[in-house]
Order: C-alpha cells, then sequence, then structure tokens
C-alpha cells in the first residue's frame, strides 16, 4: 500500500534579532491511511513546529522551512501555491490545536465556526452547514446540539471547547487528522473521555491520525505506531510494542521511566531524566541528546547520529547500544 503521507529532511527555523532557533532539524518519515501515528517528546523538541510546517501553518517571518519534502498523495504541500495549501487545509489534513480557548474565536458562535469549512470548502449555503455542524456537534458528544449553536467558546468549559475543536476538523471527513496535545489543559476524566471519542472517531471516519503529546501513556492504548523527538529530531521509530518492550534510545528509555508504575511493593516510582534540553540556536553537529546521557563516548559529542535500523521496523539515532553499552557495529 502506498504511503499517504511521506515527509523526508524537513528543516524550520526561526529568524530574529537575538538568535536563529534551529527548531526542526531533519525530521522524516511516513504513515498510510487510516493509520495512527504518535510523535511523543517534551516541551520545545520541535513536534508542533514540525506538523504546522507540513501545514505551511509558521509564521514568515520569522519562521522559515529550508528544506525538505512533504508528499500527500505524491505531491509535495512544501511547494504548493497559497492557494493549493488552503485547500487542503481543513478539507483534506486538518488540525485540532492545543488550546482551544485561543483557537477558538471568542466573537463568533459555535455553530458558525463548526459551519465555516464546510461553506469554504464543501460549497454548502449557510443555511445546509448549520444543520451539519449540529450533528457534527452532536456527534462528538454534545447534546441538544441546536440549542448550542449560538453559544459563544466562554459559555463552553474546557472539554466542550475541545469537542468543537472535534467537530471542526472532522466537518470535512480529512484524510488525515493532526492533534496537537488535545488533552493537555484537561483534567484525567476527560482527556480519557477524549481519547476514546478520537478513537471511535477514527474508527468511524477512517483518517490517519498524528497525535502529538509528551505522553507515552497516551498514545499506548491509541497509536500503532511512536516517533519519539528530541533536539528538533526524530531519534527514535518503531510499533508500540516495539518502543514499549525494547526501546533501543536512552531518551526513550529515560520517556518509559518515567511513566508511573507500581513496584513489587506497591510503591509508585518515578524515574526523571537529569539536565535540561538542549538550546536550539545552532544546529546541533553532535548527539543532542549528550549533555544528559549517562552512555555519551567520545563519538557522541563529534557527530550527530543518523537513524539507522535496530530491528523490523525499529529504527534508533544512537551511536551506542543502551543494554550492552557498546557503540553500536
Amino acid at each position: 500500500m502506498p504511503d499517504l503521507l511521506t515527509v523526508s529532511g524537513l528543516e524550520t527555523r526561526f529568524v530574529t534579532p537575538a538568535a536563529t532557533v534551529y527548531a526542526v532539524n531533519g525530521v522524516s518519515f511516513s504513515m498510510q491511511e487510516g493509520e495512527v501515528l504518535g510523535i511523543v517528546g517534551e516541551s520545545g523538541c520541535g513536534k508542533s513546529v514540525a506538523m504546522m510546517s507540513i501545514l505551511r501553518l509558521i509564521p514568515t517571518p520569522p519562521g522559515e522551512i529550508v528544506q525538505g519534502q512533504a508528499l500527500y498523495d505524491g505531491v509535495d504541500l512544501l511547494k504548493m501555491s497559497e492557494s493549493e495549501i488552503r485547500s487542503v487545509r481543513g478539507s483534506q489534513i486538518a488540525m485540532i490545536f492545543q488550546d482551544p480557548m485561543t483557537s477558538l474565536n471568542p466573537v463568533l458562535t459555535v455553530g458558525k465556526q463548526v459551519a465555516e469549512p464546510l461553506v469554504t470548502h464543501k460549497g454548502m449555503n449557510w443555511k445546509e452547514a448549520m444543520l451539519k455542524a449540529a450533528d457534527l456537534l452532536r456527534l462528538v458528544g454534545i447534546y441538544d446540539a441546536n440549542a448550542h449553536l449560538g453559544d459563544y467558546p466562554h459559555q463552553f468549559s474546557g472539554g466542550m471547547r475541545q469537542r468543537v475543536m472535534i467537530a471542526m476538523a472532522l466537518a470535512c471527513s480529512p484524510k488525515i487528522l493532526i492533534a496537537d496535545e488535545p488533552t493537555t489543559a484537561l483534567d484525567v476524566t476527560i482527556q480519557a473521555q477524549i481519547v476514546d471519542l478520537v478513537r471511535r472517531l477514527r474508527d468511524e471516519f477512517g483518517s490517519a491520525i498524528i497525535w502529538i503529546t509528551h505522553d507515552l501513556g497516551v498514545v499506548a492504548g491509541l497509536a500503532q505506531r511512536i516517533a519519539v523527538m528530541y533536539g528538533g529530531r526524530i531519534i527514535e521509530q518503531g510499533s508500540v510494542d516495539t518502543l514499549f518492550e525494547n526501546p533501543q534510545h536512552p531518551y526513550t528509555i529515560g520517556l518509559l521511566g518515567s511513566l508511573p508504575r507500581l513496584d513489587e511493593t506497591g510503591r509508585r516510582r518515578l524515574v526523571s531524566i537529569e539536565g535540561a534540553p538542549p538550546v536550539l540556536t545552532s544546529k546541533p553537529t553532535a548527539c543532542p541528546f549528550a549533555q544528559r546521557c549517562e552512555l555519551a563516548g567520545e563519538i557522541c559529542w563529534a557527530d550527530n547520529p543518523k537513524l539507522t535500523s535496530v530491528g523490523v521496523d525499529h529504527t534508533a539515532a544512537c551511536w551506542v547500544d543502551p543494554y550492552s553499552k557498546k557503540e553500536r557495529s
């Protein structure tokens, strides 16, 4: 089956008077129709910037997509004209943003905001679009939807606003849905509801999903594959089972160790990753994780490793085998 989306060598930077920030440094991945890919990493690692670059949502200036390809159905999104990429956004590739309160327009009704993509991309008139908007709100669990079409975002709770964002994203039945940490600002109960909702809608609509998160636990039951990002790069990729059972990068091992769990005594144990993420004001020439890695050797400080195969459909960018503590051959 051909890939639905193939991203190769994506690089994005931000040029400011103070410094140039090299936010994304050679991100490459692919996904197929109906697949769920988890993009995992701590804040500032480039997850959101990489996905926004694909949709050309990076403000220019100060942002600049330096190089790379993003082939969607064989067409490079990065080379499309403004009118062409606008026709893709929302209709074929949609995005659920991280903070629904700042993403929703506070002076437009919820109904109008959900209906707008249908008018823009599907050619519906406003009456048809509002009827469809009510159906979409019911689909995402907002009951008595007709009564809420005239409400404004401030009249909704955080969880309800996030459901509105999901309804907007699903309005045109996109082939790819990008969810940018959609549960971050929500309490645990609502987080679980949103994850269950997206899982159900994935099965119903058949959309491929890119789920951006800093929490491996969230994607464990949702994604088929995971890409772990650090320092603007993907440093490990593989199936969910493979990454949880046999992580091959020290950073991935650290992330898994930081998940809450119970040991044989019934106590909760948490492991932290010492140090801080790299400041990306220069393009990394060495392994960006070296300063926090107990296994770092001379080669780690001298050269930035490329993603290489470490198993079946499993790649890692690390010079050292974390278990034998020897350089990979």
